[in-house]
């Protein structure tokens, strides 16, 4: 009798953000993200917030060096990077630069024929925005696995 593993309902990033107001204002309000919950109490305030489909995207060294040479030219990211889909990366960069993000990168096609841009963001998060432009996949002295997005 096989034993069967336990079912992950939700992956949920949790960010402690130093200015809790501009880090909500930033995600929520800027970048677009649907409030799900919000709790206040005297023991301090959290707001949950919606981000579409969550994936776990594990990279080894070699790999995370690599999406950071695509994205930005040289290594930037910590051992965690955000990453989010949107429709158009590089009006969305735009705009969150606008509010107070950091562009590290411009967007910039990648080798799996996406348009990314890189950002420092409120909460101290580093984060990637892509853009997918179509299956026809790009050539950068490899084949680009379809799930290495981000």
């Amino acid at each position: 009798m096989s034993e069967v593993p336990p079912t992950v309902r939700e992956l949920r990033l949790v960010v402690t953000a130093e200015d809790y107001d501009e880090a909500l204002r930033f995600y929520r309000d800027v970048l677009g993200l649907p409030e799900r919950a919000a709790f206040s109490s005297p023991d301090g305030r959290v707001t949950i917030l919606e981000a579409g489909r969550a994936t776990l995207e594990l990279t080894d060294p070699n790999h995370a060096a690599f999406i950071d040479e695509v994205e930005v030219g040289r290594r930037v990211a910590g051992h965690i990077r955000v990453a989010f889909e949107v429709d158009d990366s590089a009006l969305t960069t735009a705009r969150l630069e606008q509010a107070g993000a950091e562009v590290v990168a411009e967007p910039t096609r990648t080798p799996w024929n996406s348009l990314n841009s890189r950002l420092e963001a409120p909460g101290s998060l580093q984060l990637t925005l892509f853009t997918e432009l179509g299956d026809q996949g790009l050539s950068f002295g490899r084949r680009a696995d379809p799930n290495e997005r981000a």
